[in-house]
């Protein structure tokens, strides 16, 4: 019973529905794993152990339900979201002592799933950074190599799903922030079409680009995540009502009929060696499966970096402003005047990254500047879409890296943000476009360390992309269990 950690969350249900194990064994499992494992990965900033364990109880209590696919079944959700009454900070002082009095929509349909949050857990500071250094409060390492980082922003997310901490986790993807860390660590997840999942309830960085979704490591468990929490929300204004396909059972492609689009601007990148002769291989296993590559062409790419960190700063300049130091979060003491009130409480609880792009985004929507940037690249945010759309005539999906090198070591980049910044142009273009990616793993470099391919599909076709990443995972090498961690 000890080892029921390892389970998949397809195989823990199955598990439970037969009566092999209870959820109280299961959570026990999940919760020794990350009492085992936190002191070296570090991936949660709280372990709701108290509260979990309850909740397994009722649910071996309440027994077998349809209406609850994912009852008793242990899982982590990303400190952005809401959880009514536990800790919510978004890796920032500024909200270390938060405790929502509601819950995120899709922490609550989690749990009317029948789902149990064993931990929140770490992210850079408001989701806003590509590799959880940004985080307040700790450091998380990636599980394959404890020296380098995770990804970012999901990255205590990715690093609790592979160091088996749950089975399955619930990150945000403003940039890339579910797909990155899961390639860097070697698990998959699952970024939907914007407007799939409701965004009521997260703590808001980018509010066109932010969507929430599923990391774990097969897509069978992507598609039992997403089935539990999409869909229209009377609470969100954005949350689209278009029509819920049966995501978790997704039946796998036929490879034979699978046409991929490679977009020349993504896969002529300057690739770590490592990473490319994995690519390479890659490619040469799918079409082996019988896949048909053609290369496309996204001509407006090279903008995406610019626009992206033009309207998500922007965006995140307004979004931030609530933190002042008067309606609630962090308040620094001391000088009574109301314009160093601001100053000082920002200044103290906010980190450097965060300052940055509220930098940024106030000087893009300030006057005289708004129509030579912020106007601009909203524009140019409609040209990438149109890109896209002609990219996938002809085409099931789009492939393309999710990264061109491996995760790094820490602090490689810490006085260089700028190239960090263009490392995001595998991944940035989903979010413009607001279109669904899935990354999954496609093997280890010669040093161990994972590389990920994501798929790029059509609005709201997670269905065809959890279809073709089933078909894919078992024609493309799996990276397998961290050997670190035992």
């Amino acid at each position: 019973m000890s080892e029921l950690f390892r389970l998949t969350l397809a195989e823990a249900a199955a598990g439970l529905a037969a009566k092999k194990f209870t959820s109280v064994e299961l959570t026990a499992s999940s919760l020794a794993r990350i009492k085992a494992t936190e002191p070296r990965v570090g991936a949660c900033l709280a372990v709701l152990e108290e509260r979990a364990m309850g909740e397994a109880a009722a649910a071996d209590k309440s027994g077998p339900d349809p209406a609850r696919p994912l009852r008793g079944l242990p899982v982590t959700v990303k400190d952005v979201f809401c959880l009514k009454g536990a800790p919510t900070t978004a890796g920032s002082r500024i909200l270390e002592n938060y405790r929502p009095v509601f819950e995120a929509t899709v922490v609550a349909r989690l749990r009317e799933a029948g789902a149990v949050v064993v931990a929140k857990t770490n992210c850079d500071e408001f989701a806003m950074g590509s590799s959880t250094e940004f985080s307040a409060f700790k450091t998380t390492r990636n599980p394959r190599d404890l020296s380098r980082v995770p990804g970012g922003s999901s990255g205590g997310a990715a690093a609790s799903v592979v160091s088996l901490q749950a089975a399955a986790a619930l990150g945000t993807d403003t940039g890339g922030s579910i797909r990155q860390p899961a390639a860097l660590c070697g698990c998959l997840g699952l970024k939907p079409t914007y407007g799939r999942v409701s965004r009521y309830g997260i703590v808001a960085y980018g509010s066109s680009f932010d969507q929430a979704g599923p990391l774990a490591r097969s897509s069978a468990d992507l598609g039992l995540i997403l089935s539990a929490v999409a869909g229209p929300d009377g609470l969100d204004s954005t949350a689209s009502d278009h029509p819920l396909d049966d995501y978790a059972n997704a039946v796998p492609a036929d490879l034979k009929k699978l046409t991929l689009g490679l977009p020349e601007e993504l896969w002529s990148a300057d690739f770590d060696g490592g990473v490319a002769r994995r690519l390479d291989e890659a490619r040469k296993l799918l079409t082996g499966a019988g896949v048909r590559l053609r290369p496309v062409s996204l001509p407006n790419l090279r903008f995406s970096v610019a626009v992206y960190y033009i309207l998500a700063a922007a965006e995140a300049s307004t979004n931030l402003a609530r933190y002042d130091g008067v309606r609630y979060g962090y308040r620094a003491g001391g000088d009574p005047e109301l314009l160093s009130l601001y100053r000082n409480s920002r200044t103290q609880a906010m980190g450097e990254e965060v300052r940055r792009r509220i930098m940024l985004g106030t000087f893009v929507l300030s006057s005289g500047y708004y129509d030579a940037y912020f106007r601009k690249a909203a524009q140019v945010r409609r040209l990438i879409a149109e890109d896209y759309r002609r990219a996938l005539e002809g085409c099931d999906f789009l492939l393309a890296p999710v990264s061109s090198i491996p995760a790094w070591p820490f602090g490689a980049f810490a006085a260089d943000p700028l190239t960090v910044y263009q490392l995001d142009m595998m991944t940035l273009p989903l979010n413009i476009v607001g279109a669904p990616g899935l990354a999954l793993p496609a093997g280890l470099t010669p040093g161990g360390l994972p590389v990920g391919l994501q798929l790029m599909g059509r609005h709201f076709d997670e269905l065809g992309l959890l279809s073709a990443a089933g078909a894919m995972e078992r024609v493309l090498p799996s990276p397998g269990d961290p050997p670190a961690l035992g």
